[in-house]
């Protein structure tokens, strides 16, 4: 099955061990981390573990973290993931996102992560996607509402309280 995904502006491909230095620099901004990794930066371990469990989870599942980049550019905007949510139960996968700065407000975020959704409600045949949005993350929430999500639960984080979201088939 070919992993690499495609929207009207955008191309998501499957992260490789060659995106590690990206992925850390991206994910090591503060704008970037403030509702993801519970606002602290990542390891490099942690990113090499990303990086496996994605290669993994695309050769047994078809999903796992997408490098997202505008068509005909070489350097990427962000990433989009869709990764199971251990503490939701058993088999439940969320989507998650993130953007460099400079690409924020451009709807990158909306578009790559709709892909995304089709792909794994309609391609992977998957029941339902769930999303976790921090309290105060309003742009996340716009986009997970955006997507046909809707609240079902508010959970304790370590940032304060996050509310779930699903859409289902």
């Amino acid at each position: 099955m070919d992993h690499v995904l495609t929207t009207g502006r955008l191309v998501l491909r499957p992260v490789t061990e060659h995106d590690h230095a990206g992925l850390l620099a991206h994910w090591g901004a503060p704008q970037v981390r403030r509702f993801l990794f519970d606002g602290q930066a990542p390891s490099p371990a942690q990113v090499t573990g990303i990086i496996e469990d994605s290669l993994r989870g695309f050769a047994e599942a078809g999903y796992g973290l997408w490098l997202i980049r505008e068509i005909g550019e070489s350097d990427p905007v962000g990433a989009v993931a869709l990764r199971p949510l251990e503490d939701a139960g058993p088999g439940r996968i969320e989507i998650l996102y993130s953007l460099a700065p400079a690409a924020w407000g451009h709807g990158y975020a909306t578009e790559a992560a709709r892909a995304v959704m089709e792909h794994a409600l309609g391609r992977l045949g998957l029941p339902e996607v769930l999303a976790e949005v921090d309290e105060g993350n309003t742009a996340s929430a716009a986009v997970v509402e955006r997507l046909g999500m809707t609240p079902y639960q508010v959970v304790p984080g370590l940032l304060g309280p996050m509310t779930r979201y699903r859409r289902t088939r």
